[in-house]
């Protein structure tokens, strides 16, 4: 039975969150499961191609270079600063790249989706209602981008099988969180549901 709790319609778009290089096991930050979580992030990816939104995590050129506190992030993660880490580590994950386009690509900054650029004006101005939300890492990335989608209004649906992080007991306690506390804002379904759900 399907844990949706209406239909998916015209108005529903994919926000695929970090799903990049940088966090596979070739990164300098990996998400074990990441390449399980992968077949359900492709699955929705190829049923909606023009309606999936990438973002990308993009790191500053040198701590100095970055405001505030993320300064002292960036000076215990110096490694992956741009002007260190090898560049291509920054892009999308082999089998995501080649739906780019009709997908389109969000750089962003810090956690949220929703810093990147022109996010927010991209979906208002496509008539976005719902965000299917997948990607890297569910209790960082995610969940920043989850309670923005929220606060901003929008319908939210995670992905339960195409989600991941690096730590396991809080991705299982996020997805607590998740089912819980937000049940009436967000819904938790897996990716064979929803792709039978829209009808993108």
């Amino acid at each position: 039975m399907s844990q949706l709790k209406a239909p998916l319609g015209e108005g529903a778009v994919h926000l695929c969150i970090d799903m990049q290089r940088l966090f596979s096991a070739q990164g300098p930050w990996p998400t074990p499961w990441m390449a399980r979580v992968l077949p359900a992030v492709l699955a929705v990816v190829e049923h909606a191609p023009a309606e999936t939104i990438f973002t990308r995590f993009i790191p500053p050129l040198t701590a100095a270079d970055a405001p505030g506190r993320w300064q002292a992030y960036y000076r215990k993660w110096a490694a992956v600063t741009r002007e260190r880490i090898d560049p291509a580590l920054l892009d999308l994950l082999p089998a995501l790249a080649p739906h780019v386009p009709p997908a389109c690509v969000f750089d962003k900054s810090a956690y949220s989706a929703f810093t990147a650029p022109g996010l927010l004006p991209h979906l208002l101005q496509r008539g976005t209602n719902t965000l299917i939300v997948t990607g890297s890492e569910t209790d960082v990335c995610v969940l920043a981008s989850v309670l923005a989608a929220i606060d901003h209004g929008f319908r939210v649906v995670v992905v339960r099988d195409g989600i991941c992080s690096s730590a396991d007991e809080t991705h299982d306690a996020l997805l607590t969180l998740y089912s819980k506390r937000f049940d009436v804002q967000l819904e938790l379904a897996e990716a064979g549901e929803i792709i039978e759900a829209w009808r993108a």
